[in-house]
């Protein structure tokens, strides 16, 4: 983490008070959360529209922190305390990240994408370990606070940073990447999330490839080849280097002799090696995301069998492609961090095709913020559920019942359920449930659907 004196901090933002008195005082890391502070932390206050962290400044200094920001134009800064006053806060903490990642020789992995962003971290973050120092970012933080954060908690002995760049609107990775100045870009996919604040598959594909603007001058573009609003638009980009990644042999790399089960992936990659790699990660999808890893490691002369290490040691974040084991012998795929009719169906996909004797059944939630098209994709994903490998389709939510609607064209009526109560859906499901079944638990984040899938888990069981 940063480990600055504050007469070093007066040189990488902008302090707007005589803070002489405590140039010899050191801060060890940053916190915005009293909750969390740490002996030696820079606490860091946000000024909200219902909240003020401000009043949380002396608590800080209290529970350990050595120094505090202050609000310029917050009234009452707390006298006889180490007190750095400041334009803006958030735009104080922003430049302290990008003071610090200047100053630091550590090389930057930016990955963006509307799916499967945090898998390809979680992937890149095992390879790259095992041949570097590695920091990654860490749960969600991936937006304008959270990246910040991530940079500032990386220590000066790190030599690859895998930094996750999320966004809801225009702008947001532009203001990401120009922080982080990646030596290496990837963008996982164009899919359908944030279509509601950017109306288009083409704004959201201008949004991802903003990560572009903060590449260094000959940084690699890492991409999937096989999306034309992309491949467009980089033919216009003459200051990188480009990589892509798809599913034939007109890419840099793709997968061939691919065999995969509920346990992982096995494949080749023609290009690098006639040995198959294993991921220990299901779904189709997830190997086009070790492809663009790949790429990167390629990129920093990785050698073959320390990729081949990193990926066996793959773990993913939580929520993600998570396997829990449910009562009466059932087992049950989590995947209900995030959804979009590209990632839903996907992940359908690699689930009915998975090489299992067990029934099948799945349980779709609403997916989220896909604007006035949203009725039109869920009814298409219940179109595209296949009742020759499902037995039982269950739904939640307002928008769940369009999956269920789409999904009784080809199932017949006792074999798809909606419901808007959670609990209902529970116990709908435990009647159902004979033993041994496998069950697939996708949806939104905002839709909480760990709420079924702890309530079906044998540890949540009474």
């Amino acid at each position: 983490m940063i480990k600055r004196t504050i007469d070093q901090l007066v040189k990488m933002i902008q302090i707007e008070n005589d803070v002489f008195a405590y140039a010899d005082i050191e801060i060890h890391g940053v916190c915005i959360d009293t909750r969390k502070i740490q002996k030696g932390n820079l606490f860091i206050p946000f000024k909200g529209e219902n909240t003020d962290g401000h009043r949380f400044v002396m608590p800080a200094i209290e529970a350990g922190a050595s120094a505090v920001l202050w609000q310029k134009d917050v009234p009452n800064p707390p006298k006889n305390i180490p007190v750095l006053i400041v334009e803006d806060t958030l735009l104080a903490l922003q430049q302290l990240a990008r003071s610090y990642r200047n100053e630091l020789s550590a090389k930057i992995i930016g990955i963006t994408g509307s799916n499967g962003k945090t898998t390809t971290k979680d992937i890149a973050a095992a390879i790259f370990s095992q041949a570097y120092h590695v920091h990654k970012t860490e749960g969600n933080f991936n937006n304008h606070i959270g990246l910040p954060l991530t940079i500032l908690g990386m220590d000066e002995a790190t030599e690859v940073a895998v930094l996750e760049m999320g966004m809801s609107g225009k702008g947001e990775i532009s203001l990401l990447t120009k922080l982080a100045r990646p030596d290496v870009a990837i963008i996982t996919n164009i899919g359908e999330a944030h279509m509601q604040d950017l109306g288009s598959r083409e704004a959201i594909a201008d949004a991802k490839l903003e990560i572009a603007e903060g590449l260094k001058e000959g940084g690699l573009l890492i991409y999937p080849g096989n999306e034309p609003l992309l491949v467009k638009r980089v033919s216009m980009l003459k200051q990188y280097r480009t990589r892509t990644f798809g599913a034939s042999s007109e890419y840099d790399l793709y997968p061939d002799h691919l065999d995969m089960n509920d346990s992982g992936s096995t494949f080749i990659v023609p290009a690098l090696s006639d040995q198959p790699f294993f991921l220990p990660i299901p779904g189709k999808h997830n190997i086009f995301n070790a492809l663009a890893v790949l790429l990167a490691a390629g990129d920093f002369l990785i050698a073959e069998n320390e990729i081949r290490n990193g990926l066996k040691e793959v773990k993913l974040s939580n929520m993600r492609m998570e396997w829990h084991d449910g009562f009466k012998e059932t087992r049950i795929l989590n995947d209900a961090y995030n959804s979009s009719p590209t990632a839903t169906l996907a992940v359908i996909s690699m689930f009915e095709n998975m090489g299992n004797e067990r029934e099948k059944m799945i349980v779709l939630g609403d997916m989220l913020e896909l604007g006035e098209q949203a009725i039109q994709y869920h009814e298409r994903v219940g179109k595209e559920i296949d009742p020759k490998k499902i037995k039982y389709v269950f739904t939640y939510g307002e928008l769940g019942k369009y999956i269920a609607m789409g999904a009784k064209i080809n199932f017949s009526e006792n074999h798809v359920f909606h419901f808007t109560d959670q609990d209902e859906l529970v116990s709908a499901l435990k009647e159902k449930i004979e033993g041994h079944e496998v069950i697939l638990v996708k949806a939104s984040r905002g839709m909480r659907m760990e709420k079924t899938v702890n309530a079906l888990s044998i540890s949540k069981e009474k």
